[in-house]
């Protein structure tokens, strides 16, 4: 259904290293060059060693394609063996039979394979890939190997393919005559964010897509960020935001989709760790929605950033003073004979608003409230999106919801634009801006957190039962709260 939405021929972002797919970049066009320099310089053993998912076996099968009638080659890629199953599949992807041999036995048959190979004119090259699991005694049989030699060339070429942990491996001291036969050491860097932007086109045309601009300029840039330049996640990357835009019938990929994938795929908890306390200190911080963590951010510090917890701090004095209040003064309020339709009065710390009193009071006096409410005695407006009634005050004096809206909490890991999916099967401006009408607290709509309740327009179908909403009491709003939490 994806390869028919998007007319495509076949799955471009697959997971098996198909040599077709192969984007030859200039950092992959350099390894590839040398290792078939190193190949007919008869340089002995030749070490390629790359980050994971950096695209080392579909560059060997490219290589290995390339020596297809120039050398005699052995692929092996099952490395977690001894000594002698080493030789042993060596020697069956050579189509040789190793039924009751014995490790010396396997020597014998390999050295006349060589021989037979030299006298033919042909080379013999073996490529070990993850060679980062070898254990040091096979790392040691695979360095005898080089013996099988003449005194004017090598019989054998030995690649050993691997991540960076091979090259802690040869860095040891018990490994010094391996690592002085590695006479080149071939590495192969991230992709940058123009080869991201090329490797996505190249495998989007090798499928069939020529022409067919999926991914917006925004989405690429994203991707390129969030993958660090390695393949394979590039791979999952875009392959999810196809699944993804398929379900949604969205022919093109923007940010928002990526964005989702991101916050599914949760690829950035590992680059988190270090901007953690920032995070949970600054009040506009989202989880699940990963924040790129680059060279160039780690080196400067933004304003807010250095701010945000004091704002943080304040914020939470402030509420704490005026909850005391609240509830010192709740007794008083009950206890007055208020009428039911005077407006509820909320005290505000002295220092939260200067003190009212009128000119003819005497110092030490109470004051007595005025009939109609001073701007510093009304409540203050809610703050992050939650609704505080003022104490004392009865279902008809607080505020009615507006009928055309309906309040939600947002969850762990959702967004403006997955709300706005589910509950109206669309995403526009018209419709942000609808929801921002109604929550003006909310300035900036990429960032809402889990528990904070926001209120969204009510579908059209789903419009019934509000006046008895607005006859329940006050309380039932943090009871409902509670329930979902």
């Amino acid at each position: 259904m994806l390869l028919d939405y998007y007319q495509l021929a076949e799955q471009p972002f697959g997971v098996t290293p198909d040599s077709r797919f192969l984007y030859l970049g200039p950092k992959h066009r350099e390894a590839l060059a040398s290792l078939v320099y190193g190949t007919e310089s008869n340089r002995g053993f030749l070490a390629l060693i790359a980050k994971p998912g950096m695209g080392k076996t579909s560059l060997l099968y490219h290589y290995l394609s390339y020596l297809r009638d120039k050398a005699r080659t052995a692929f092996v890629f099952r490395t977690d063996c001894d000594s002698r199953e080493f030789i042993r599949h060596v020697l069956l992807d050579l189509g040789i039979d190793v039924k009751g041999m014995d490790l010396p036995t396997m020597h014998d048959s390999l050295n006349r394979l060589l021989t037979e190979e030299m006298r033919a004119g042909r080379r013999f090259v073996l490529v070990i890939d993850e060679a980062q699991n070898l254990d040091e005694s096979v790392l040691e049989s695979v360095r005898l190997l080089s013996n099988f030699e003449t005194p004017w060339m090598k019989l054998m070429q030995i690649v050993l393919a691997g991540q960076p942990q091979l090259a802690e491996r040869l860095a040891r001291p018990s490994m010094a005559q391996l690592r002085q036969r590695v006479s080149m050491v071939i590495r192969i860097e991230p992709l940058t964010h123009e080869e991201v932007n090329a490797y996505i086109d190249h495998r989007l045309y090798i499928a069939g897509g020529e022409n067919n601009p999926i991914f917006t300029a925004g989405a690429r840039k994203l991707i390129a960020e969030h993958s660090e330049g390695i393949p394979r996640n590039i791979n999952n990357l875009c392959f999810n935001a196809m699944s993804l835009g398929c379900a949604l019938k969205r022919k093109t990929i923007d940010r928002d989709i990526i964005n989702d994938v991101i916050a599914d795929l949760d690829l950035e908890s590992l680059r988190e760790k270090p901007v953690a306390t920032q995070n949970a200190a600054s009040p506009l911080a989202k989880p699940g929605r990963p924040i790129a963590v680059l060279s160039s951010a780690a080196k400067s510090e933004s304003a807010f950033g250095r701010f945000a917890p004091k704002v943080a701090l304040t914020t939470a004095a402030v509420l704490a003073m005026g909850w005391a209040a609240v509830h010192t003064m709740k007794p008083a309020t009950r206890a007055s004979e208020t009428p039911a339709t005077a407006p509820a009065l909320v005290p505000v710390s002295a220092s939260l608003a200067p003190s009212v009193a009128p000119a003819s009071a005497a110092p030490g006096e109470p004051v007595t409230a005025p009939a109609t409410p001073s701007p510093a005695l009304v409540a203050p407006a809610p703050m992050s999106g939650i609704a505080t009634p003022a104490p004392g005050a009865t279902p008809s004096s607080t505020a009615t919801p507006d009928p055309a809206s309906e309040t939600i909490r947002v969850s762990q890991g959702q967004t403006l634009y997955r709300i706005s999916v589910k509950q109206f099967g669309k995403y526009n401006q018209a419709l942000l801006q609808e929801i921002r009408d109604l929550n003006p607290w909310l300035n900036d709509p990429n960032h809402i957190r889990p528990g904070q309740t926001i209120r969204i327009p009510s579908a059209k179908e789903v419009s019934t039962d509000l006046s008895h909403a607005a006859e329940q009491p006050s309380s039932a709003a943090p009871a409902e709260t509670g329930k979902k939490q």
